[in-house]
């Protein structure tokens, strides 16, 4: 009899082991989703590119039937963009230059997204080769990534805690690089999120408004370009062939590079204008380290420094448009003013 309770005690440990499996933990995971009409997150995100570090705070809203507000502010900074997707259109909108661009894009469904749950969710379906594992109180699952415009991430580690909730998001490159980490500071899948927290005219009225009526206050009338800024990642057998300045206040530049993959940069220097600004634009919402950007097949612009950037090519990828664009977050950008 004792006999049999002791085994009876060992196969109940066992069983008690392989709790956290694969199947109970993606089980939950997709329970707490899917049953949730709406959920409210924020937390931390650190990308990794070469030795640099950019860090981010982001708070996102989810309201069933694609619903989504996503805002991102870099902490080097405090510049704060927003991605918001309702019923009209996907907007990124940069609250300190007064503007948005505007299309139509499937994002978030697309790409990968570390701090979206039905993208990690369907990151885990999406994989025939999942890999679990237990370790330290926590459950990771090891799930194939698609970033479409950045081909180096290869691979992520969704870790959940001991009670299954989900914690962290690092995603990884081809030399198992650590290069994007979120963490989970609150997961409220409870939410109280309000329809109207995803209409643009939410976030025009309250967008920082600097004017002076005084006749005795600095009016800066047009900006200028001091610096060119060049890119510091140069494709093989690929060079700058020419520099332009355009107009005589030298408010933009042309650059042009020739060889193997030939592509052009145009800098402005953008005026913040009084009222809201809306760009149509074609493509999709892109993350270049430091700041939010729109890629399409050929193009890809994007605001850095109170300069507007525009590349484009016939025979880049989107990932190498990608690498050339943040890498010119590495230059400083000097404005003058007239």
């Amino acid at each position: 009899m004792k006999r049999f309770i002791f085994l009876f005690a060992i196969l109940l440990l066992l069983s008690g082991c392989k709790k956290n499996d694969i199947n109970n933990v993606a089980k939950q995971f997709s329970d707490d989703v899917t049953k949730s009409n709406s959920y409210h997150l924020t937390g931390k995100m650190t990308i990794r590119s070469d030795e640099e570090e950019f860090k981010y705070t982001f708070d996102v809203k989810y309201l069933k039937d694609d619903y989504y507000k996503v805002s991102l502010i870099n902490t080097n900074n405090t510049h704060e963009q927003i991605i918001l997707k309702n019923g009209e259109a996907v907007y990124v909108i940069t609250p300190s230059l007064n503007k948005s661009f505007k299309f139509q894009s499937s994002w978030p469904n697309n790409s990968s997204q570390s701090y979206l749950l039905a993208s990690l969710l369907k990151d885990i379906n999406n994989d025939d080769n999942v890999k679990f594992i237990n370790k330290n109180n926590e459950s990771i699952i090891t799930t194939k990534v698609n970033y479409p415009n950045n081909t180096e991430l290869v691979k992520q580690d969704i870790v959940f805690d001991k009670n299954l909730k989900l914690k962290s998001v690092v995603v990884y490159d081809q030399n198992n690089n650590e290069r994007i980490k979120t963490i989970f500071s609150k997961i409220d899948l409870k939410a109280d999120v309000s329809l109207s927290e995803f209409e643009l005219d939410h976030y025009i009225k309250d967008l920082p408004q600097d004017k002076c009526d005084s006749d005795k206050c600095d009016k800066t009338t047009s900006n200028i370009l001091d610096d060119i800024i060049y890119p510091l990642y140069l494709p093989n057998n690929t060079y700058l062939t020419s520099s332009e300045k355009i107009g005589e206040e030298s408010k933009r530049v042309i650059l042009t590079f020739g060889g193997d993959k030939s592509f052009t940069i145009v800098e402005e220097a953008l005026d913040i204008p009084d009222n809201f600004e809306i760009k149509p634009v074609f493509g999709n919402p892109v993350l270049l380290n430091d700041t939010f950007g729109v890629i399409s097949d050929n193009s890809i612009r994007w605001s850095r420094g109170n300069i507007d950037y525009y590349l484009t090519s016939n025979n880049l990828t989107n990932s190498e448009m990608v690498v050339i664009a943040s890498s010119m977050n590495h230059s400083i950008s000097v404005l003058g003013s007239k």
